[in-house]
Parts: C-alpha cells; sequence; structure tokens
C-alpha cells in the first residue's frame, strides 16, 4: 500500500534506514587541539587543551577556564554531529644529530659485540628509561643492561654472575639514602667478595618515576604518597590517572616515559649516576 496526502503514518517505512540515529552516525576524527566538542553523557562544552596518547585520553576547558578528562573515542558532539575522537597521528621522525644522551649521532655505526661487564638496574621501567636516553651509546659500548626485579636478592645474583677483572658490574639502585634497606645492601655488597668489581650508587627517588622532571608532566612537583599507599598507585590516583590494575600502572609508566626525549628530561642526580656506571664498566683495567 503507497503513501497518500492523506496518510497519516507517511510512505513506506521500510524505504528508510529506520535505524540510523537520530543525529547522524559517528564519524571518526582527531582531536586537534582547539577543538570544541560536547561531551554527550555530562553535557560538558569545551576546547581540547590536551591529548594524552598513551593515557587514551583527551583534556576538555569550558568557557569559565575548568577542565575535565575523558577517554577518547565515542560518546562526542561536534558541531551537533557525533564524533569518534582519536588522537591525532603523530609527525614523521627526523633523524637526529644527537643521540637522547647528548652525544653526536653517527648513522650506520655499527653495535660492538656485547663486553662481559653488565649494568643491573632494579626493575623494568628503569631498564626502559636507561635504554631510552643511553640506548644508542651502550649498543657502540657494547653494553648489556639487566635488570633484577628488586636489590633484596642482589648479593646472589652477583654469586651467580661473578663479577672479575674483565667482568665488572655496575648497579643502579632506587632509593639510595642513609639508613634504607637499599644502602645497606648496598654496603654489604661493598664489603662482600666482589666489592673490588662492583660499582653500586643510586638517585634519591622512591621510584624512577621521579627520575623524571615533574615539569615535564605539567606539575611544579612530584605529588606526595602516604606510606600505607602502594607508590605508583597512589601518583596515578592522586593525578587524576586509571590505576585499578597492572595494566593502568603500565599506560601510565608508558605516558610517562613518552614525555622523555633526551638527558634533558631527566633530574641531573639521575643522570650523572648513569654516566657514572657506564664509564665504570668500559674503562679498561690498566
Amino acid at each position: 500500500m503507497t503513501g497518500s496526502p492523506h496518510d497519516r503514518y507517511g510512505s513506506d517505512v521500510l524505504a528508510t534506514d529506520w535505524r540510523a540515529p537520530r543525529r547522524g552516525r559517528a564519524v571518526e576524527t582527531e582531536a586537534a587541539l582547539g577543538l570544541v566538542v560536547e561531551e554527550v553523557t555530562t553535557d560538558w562544552c569545551g576546547e581540547v587543551v590536551a591529548v594524552e596518547r598513551d593515557l587514551g585520553t583527551l583534556t576538555l576547558e569550558d568557557r569559565r577556564g575548568k577542565r575535565r578528562t575523558f577517554p577518547l573515542g565515542p560518546g562526542f558532539l561536534l558541531e551537533g554531529v557525533p564524533v569518534v575522537l582519536l588522537a591525532p597521528r603523530r609527525a614523521g621522525p627526523v633523524q637526529p644529530t644527537r643521540t637522547a644522551s647528548g652525544s653526536v649521532a653517527v648513522p650506520g655505526t655499527k653495535a660492538r659485540v656485547a663486553r662481559a661487564s653488565r649494568i643491573f638496574v632494579e626493575g623494568r621501567h628503569d631498564a626502559e628509561l636507561v635504554e631510552k636516553v643511553w640506548g644508542d651509546d651502550l649498543r657502540v659500548e657494547g653494553v648489556v643492561v639487566e635488570y633484577l626485579d628488586g636489590v633484596d636478592d642482589l648479593g646472589e645474583h652477583l654469586a651467580d654472575f661473578r663479577p672479575a677483572r674483565e667482568r665488572k658490574v655496575g648497579v643502579l639502585v632506587d632509593h639510595l639514602v642513609p639508613g634504607s634497606k637499599e644502602s645497606r645492601i648496598a654496603d654489604a655488597v661493598r664489603r662482600g667478595p666482589h666489592g673490588a668489581h662492583v660499582l653500586v650508587v643510586g638517585h634519591p627517588y622512591v621510584d624512577v618515576w621521579q627520575a623524571v622532571k615533574p615539569g615535564r608532566l605539567g606539575l611544579d612537583a612530584w605529588p606526595r604518597v602516604p606510606r600505607s599507599v602502594e607508590w605508583k598507585k597512589g601518583i596515578c590516583q592522586q593525578l587524576g590517572w586509571p590505576h585499578r590494575d597492572q595494566a593502568d600502572i603500565a599506560r601510565a609508566w608508558k605516558h610517562i616515559l613518552g614525555r622523555v626525549g633526551s638527558y634533558a628530561d631527566l633530574e641531573p642526580a639521575f643522570l650523572g649516576k648513569v654516566e657514572e656506571l657506564i664509564d665504570f664498566v668500559t674503562q679498561e683495567q690498566t
């Protein structure tokens, strides 16, 4: 039956896409800085002032200057049209003239065969930070960095490795301050049978995250976390980042590490200790 001017229900409903959303289907759009959008569940309307690719979030600032953070993805309107907001595409790589540590970059330089000497660091995040800033230098020097998953068993690791004149070990320790557990472990190593061929140094920070200058994350200082709270989770909680499980912590670290481009983004107390370890394990015995 066809419709007529007097048909109160109009023409055949199957002739149109009755499933189509009232405002139209959402389209993918880059969350470019300056874009003004509305978040549909809260009616929050504002300008995109920050996009955190690693955390999967964007920050909107309303006309009063107030800011709020939302997950990237669907749930936004752009000029009344539904959009799926995506992180902007990364710019293409530029050939560096210096390494991240500040050394002169030499394109085409092959990695040296690994030395017998090693650098040990406490955890995966320490190793990833050292790799990001000093990786090119370490490959040229043939130095391998290994992480220990904590320093409680450092003595056992050294006994297995058996440091010697041509097989030295440099150890980077978190929170190496007087009276700490880490300082007692370091003193025991220095007095132990391998002390002559092992150098233990450390930085004063509770965790290697603090070796990244807070300004690189838009902070005046790293938040203080009560001792009763796991430090990384406490940091994420105070900064308003997801912190439910280890996957959230991993994403937070990826975000922090993404703010590190070179040695200039790290605290001097950390820089000097890593350089000291590299010199120790690469210095030829006389």
